[in-house]
């Protein structure tokens, strides 16, 4: 990249910043209806396993292409690929070490071979395809398994996106898209239908274990997320944008996520919610660029998505410790009692991120996460993205 490309500082996305702690959510209410709180088989517990089958899929989802949008839209010029990686893991590393010593402590050492544990710790569960691998210690970390691949291969995709022309970026975009897409016709076609999750209540009775995996796990197979989410950064930064407004895009989202409800959970899982959460993604960003207003741009939503992967990494730690103490009391909880547990858990895990984001994710990230006085010794592997030498590429209000 040249001087002039790295003079430009592009807008800071706000909406997208709120719009993360809803993807959190998502998750945590998606969680909530697996954690035992709700009596089983009452009304109550039906209603809430049914309407959140979308839920933690489509919070992961956005978080992958997220992920892809936001490195090429704050891509830096000249920098090196050690330092690219540094930042990434400075960033994911810290929360993941507390929060899975935090597990361990909880509930998970009885439980957890040391070869399983060294692989949770190491971030590299989602290569196998073993449950009790991929989901162990703290479960959500699976997801910073398939991070730390998309950090990994960030540097060198870069480049390749960058050579893309911009009247072909929605073509490629939509290639990526329908991959996404065609991913649980391979895992039907191709992979075993047994092991099959067993039958509990829940989204996963009868989904083939090989399957889930490689649709919702595997790290090769989220890449696919992760470079869509690049290709629409250039689409955007290009000026190649359609318009669609956020609110639109959020409808087509909530159209999805109802969708996903009555889909096979494999095709649920990211089939037939990536193209709308790309589209919501984009909107988003264009608004912010423009400087239009989206309702996700508060200071109390900021504040919320700063510490929503604090959250993310911390809610099923705080959810399966209130689990097990209710499944262990002599009476099941009313409906009522259940909400006002359920809210007390939010506000617990929250107030935990509070502390875990100025703690320990804030002070590391000013100490490592900046950049040294001298440079690192690697050649530099970013290239320059066409569109960043001019301002004028960027979307107007």
């Amino acid at each position: 990249m040249d001087s002039a490309a790295g003079a430009v500082r592009h807008p800071r996305l706000d909406s997208l910043t709120g719009a993360r702690f809803i993807a959190a959510a998502l998750v945590f209410v998606c969680h909530l209806a697996t954690a035992g709180i709700f009596a089983p088989g009452s009304g109550a517990a039906d209603g809430l396993m049914t309407a959140t089958k979308t839920a933690g899929t489509i919070g992961v989802s956005f978080f992958f292409v997220l992920s892809g949008f936001v490195l090429t839209w704050s891509a830096r010029p000249g920098e090196t690929y050690t330092r690219v990686l540094r930042r990434r893991l400075v960033k994911i590393f810290p929360n993941h070490l507390v929060t899975f010593a935090l597990a361990m402590a909880v509930y998970a050492a009885a439980a957890t071979p040391l070869g399983t544990a060294v692989l949770n710790l190491l971030l590299l569960q989602s290569w196998s395809s073993d449950p009790s691998v991929f989901l162990s210690v703290n479960g959500a970390s699976w997801s910073l398994s398939c991070e730390l691949l998309f950090y990994a291969l960030f540097p060198l995709l870069l480049p390749l996106v960058a050579r893309i022309r911009a009247g072909r970026l929605w073509w490629w975009a939509g290639g990526f898209a329908a991959a996404v897409m065609l991913l649980p016709l391979v895992a039907t076609r191709l992979l075993p239908s047994s092991p099959a999750f067993p039958a509990v209540g829940a989204w996963l009775d009868g989904v083939s274990v090989e399957g889930l995996w490689f649709v919702y796990i595997f790290p090769l197979s989220r890449l696919l997320e992760f470079v869509l989410g690049m290709l629409m950064a250039r689409v955007v930064l290009s000026g190649r944008w359609i318009g669609l407004g956020a609110l639109p895009a959020a409808a087509l989202t909530v159209v999805a996520y109802v969708l996903g409800l009555y889909t096979p959970m494999l095709f649920t899982a990211a089939a037939v919610t990536v193209v709308p959460l790309a589209l919501f993604i984009a909107a988003l960003a264009s608004a912010d660029a423009g400087g239009l207003r989206t309702g996700l741009t508060s200071r109390v939503m900021r504040r919320l998505g700063e510490v929503s992967f604090a959250f993310y990494l911390l809610h099923g730690i705080v959810l399966a410790f209130v689990g097990e103490r209710i499944a262990g009391a002599a009476h099941p909880l009313t409906t009522v009692q259940s909400v006002l547990v359920s809210l007390a858990a939010l506000v617990v895990g929250l107030l935990l991120s509070l502390a875990l984001y100025h703690g320990v994710e804030t002070p590391v990230m000013r100490r490592w996460g900046g950049p040294r006085r001298v440079a690192d010794a690697a050649p530099p592997v970013g290239a320059q993205l066409p569109e960043h030498a001019r301002e004028g590429a960027l979307p107007r209000a």
